[in-house]
């Protein structure tokens, strides 16, 4: 049966039911079914879904049914302890969306991960939506300043000037299932991460089965480490609109569809590159792995276009017709020319059944001496030393 919000006191669970946002999310939902939730051991279940008006506490030891997207407004925070699980009904518009000014302090442990699946009986990748983060750092798909974007899904804003912008912490946190397709052009990750700032804790998260890209970053300065991303039918990894962070430690590992293991633009093509000054995407990424499905298959591990610029230290790929893809669109699109200025390159790297090492079309003329360094010095994430406990293989 259903209990009361009264009920839900004891829990910790403590929020007003709060007005339809601009988002047109219904009001919040708190309904307590089955167990006793006063009882650790038979808590029961509980649904969510809503505009929250305060702040939420998703407890340890306790099942969460997210029936439709959970938008956490400015100001607010929504606070996930070790432990919970939050099973997300079907459906593209089931989602958690952080908005500008709100906060996920979201913190699990090694033994103890924070859990979103499916509600599904059967679980198939693309069943809910995702974790969607919206922070107010720099883009360069607006003119700059205070100016923002919106998101693919819910049409939320994001972007601004503030590089150190907090948006709160993720730590141990897994996404299963998700990626649904709003529409034939917006489509859920598992984690979209808009104009976050680096201020923002973001480590030990990972993407398991998703339909589409496990992690994107959709500008922002926000640096990630321990990232796992296993099954993504897209590109596993994922930035574009200036994105200037810092992964660490990402571990990538392919099944039977999928698309890249890393595809980095420089700006968002559908919208162009509208900074001024002038910026691309230029993130570091330390410790790679991407494990693909064998060289015979016609695919490639990093794709970089639009731009973007990439400096890559400690990279260990396996199983790729392609290890690099370079891809330039002219002047306005000067992939090739950050490998010429050094802002694009690799620093020890290993290739393991990998047939072509890169792939040069962005009109620049550079080979692989002037790209890569240290060929088979790589040895890439070692992601057995981080990932006992809280990952799905």
């Amino acid at each position: 049966m259903k209990r009361s919000l009264v009920y839900l006191s004891a829990l910790v669970l403590s929020i007003f039911f709060a007005s339809c946002a601009a988002d047109d999310t219904a009001d919040v939902i708190i309904n307590q079914e089955g167990g006793n939730p006063g009882n650790p051991t038979n808590p029961g279940t509980t649904e969510i879904g809503g505009t929250l008006a305060e702040d939420l506490i998703l407890e340890t030891g306790t099942e969460y049914n997210l029936t439709s997207a959970l938008i956490v407004s400015e100001g607010i925070t929504l606070t996930i302890n070790p432990g919970a699980v939050i099973k997300a009904t079907t459906g593209a518009d089931v989602y958690v969306a952080i908005m500008q000014g709100g906060k996920i302090m979201a913190e699990g442990t090694s033994s103890n991960p924070i859990v979103f699946t499916s509600n599904s009986a059967t679980p198939n990748p693309g069943d809910w939506g995702g974790l969607i983060v919206l922070g107010k750092a720099p883009i360069n798909s607006v003119s700059g300043g205070d100016a923002t974007s919106t998101s693919e899904i819910g049409g939320l804003p994001y972007g601004g000037n503030v590089a150190d912008d907090n948006s709160g912490i993720i730590k141990y946190l897994r996404i299963e299932y998700s990626g649904g397709a709003a529409d034939a052009s917006s489509e859920n990750n598992g984690f979209s991460f808009y104009g976050v700032g680096n201020g923002t804790t973001i480590e030990y998260i990972q993407a398991f089965e998703g339909k589409d890209d496990g992690v994107e970053f959709f500008g922002g300065t926000v640096n990630a480490s321990f990232v796992s991303v296993i099954g993504a039918q897209d590109d596993s990894v994922d930035w574009t609109e200036g994105f200037t962070g810092a992964l660490t430690n990402v571990y990538i590992e392919h099944r039977q569809a999928h698309d890249k293991g890393i595809e980095g633009d420089g700006f968002n093509t559908d919208i162009g590159n509208n900074s001024s000054p002038l910026f691309w995407s230029a993130p570091i990424i330390n410790n790679l792995t991407i494990n693909g499905n064998g060289s015979s298959n016609e695919n490639e591990a990093i794709r970089l276009r639009a731009g973007t610029r990439a400096l890559f230290n400690n990279v260990l790929l396996s199983g790729f017709a392609e290890g690099f893809d370079l891809d330039s669109d002219g002047a306005s699109s000067p992939t090739g020319q950050g490998v010429l200025d050094g802002d694009t390159g690799v620093t020890d790297i290993t290739f393991d059944d990998v047939i072509l090492n890169l792939k040069n079309d962005t009109g620049e003329s550079f080979g692989e001496s002037e790209f890569f360094t240290g060929i088979g010095n790589g040895t890439g994430a070692d992601y057995s030393s981080w990932s006992a406990g809280w990952t799905r293989n």
